[in-house]
């Protein structure tokens, strides 16, 4: 018999005020990169790929402010409105062939008749990948956030400040992945006698996670054996990654004296099940509201498959706990496995303590995202969740 005796949730006190502010053009200012590098890139590639297409500085330009300008207004961007809002130095016309272009390389559509243009995946694509770079999040900004995770009182605790600030900070469904059990390691075990037949086994690791588990005892034991057990356990596992626990499990029980083997063999058996449990798939959900703020182009029809696969353990899992190093992921439209979230784009990474990585999370939202804000968010608290994982 095993039962799973999990520390209470404790509310967490709502965010800073200052985190609560939607970013503005100042907060979420993007520094780019060269564009002439960007065009050179771009069209490298194209050639690798067959397609001689030329997109030069200018037409990346207007590509870039189009995404922009659709990004903070929600509305078609038309060839008027860029020339009025932004220092083009061109004429209409040339925007509107420029945006013609665009449109018929793939990278902007028109969703209705005499109106603006908005961009397609592969024009957000683009955008991502060669004409922005992340601009870090600023001093308050960051101050704001290692303040209020901080704050954080146990495991429970750490992940609920998490998944909500993400969702407060991005305007986006935040997701956050538990610690993962084998990808952590074994601070100590401790056996609580229960009863002279029964014993509570705590696993805890690095990262904070408590795991408790049952025992059943195959005879009456004492508390001087109990002892013995316990030392056993944390001489033979203390420090090791869980998944390279099996095989030290399995000696202790080889090297167990006789008297106790039949309890080491219960506890055991107890501790491969945890691990063959797989108890780590543990998912946080915030901000599936945002999603009601979207735009009228944002989502055809209804929401509502995209609620349904955001209930799915198993699709969270796959979107956000596989992450194997740092990098930041991300996922824009078609690119989603999953058929239900192709209107949406996924912004992951991994998390964890001393540069190690024990978990993911990241933000879902509709593929008009502000990438660069994101992006940098995402990055910074994932950062500091690893340094309060560091230290507990």
């Amino acid at each position: 018999m095993a039962a799973d005796h999990r520390p209470p949730y404790r509310a967490a006190t709502d965010p800073p005020a200052a985190l609560l502010v939607h970013r503005d053009s100042t907060s979420a200012e993007v520094d780019w990169h060269s564009l002439r590098a960007s065009a050179s890139a771009v069209n490298e590639a194209a050639d690798e790929d067959g397609d001689h297409v030329t997109l030069d500085d200018r037409k990346l330009e207007v590509l870039r402010v189009i995404v922009e300008d659709y990004v903070a207004t929600q509305e078609p961007v038309g060839s008027k409105a860029l020339v009025e809002r932004h220092n083009l130095r061109v004429s209409p016309a040339t925007v509107r062939n420029d945006m013609a272009f665009l449109e018929e390389e793939g990278y902007l559509r028109q969703p209705h008749t005499s109106a603006g243009r908005v961009p397609t995946d592969k024009g957000y694509r683009l955008f991502v990948d060669r004409l922005s770079r992340i601009k870090p999040l600023s001093p308050a900004e960051r101050r704001a956030i290692e303040r209020f995770l901080a704050g954080a009182v146990d495991l429970d605790d750490v992940v609920h400040r998490t998944v909500r600030l993400l969702a407060q900070l991005t305007r986006q469904v935040a997701v956050v992945q538990y610690p993962s059990l084998a990808r952590s390691r074994v601070r100590h075990l401790e056996l609580v006698p229960i009863s002279t037949t029964r014993l509570l086994l705590v696993l805890i690791t690095d990262t904070g996670r408590v795991e408790q588990r049952l025992v059943d005892l195959p005879a009456p034991i004492e508390a001087e054996l109990a002892n013995e057990l316990r030392q056993s356990l944390n001489d033979a596992l203390g420090g090791l990654l869980f998944v390279d626990t099996t095989k030290p499990i399995q000696v202790l029980c080889e090297q167990a004296r006789q008297e106790l083997r039949g309890p080491m063999t219960a506890l055991v058996t107890v501790l491969l099940e945890t691990l063959a449990e797989r108890p780590e798939e543990r998912i946080a959900l915030a901000g599936t509201a945002n999603l009601t703020r979207a735009g009228s182009l944002d989502f055809s029809g209804t929401i509502r498959p995209i609620l349904e696969a955001l209930e799915e353990e198993v699709i969270l899992l796959k979107l956000f706990g596989q992450v194997e190093q740092r990098p930041t992921r991300v996922f824009i439209g078609d690119e989603n496995e999953f058929e239900d979230l192709r209107a949406t784009s996924v912004v992951s990474t991994g998390y964890g303590p001393r540069n190690m990585v024990v978990g993911g999370l990241g933000v879902l939202g509709p593929t008009r995202m502000d990438y660069p804000a994101t992006i940098a968010t995402v990055r910074a608290v994932a950062r500091y969740v690893g340094e309060v994982l560091a230290q507990s």
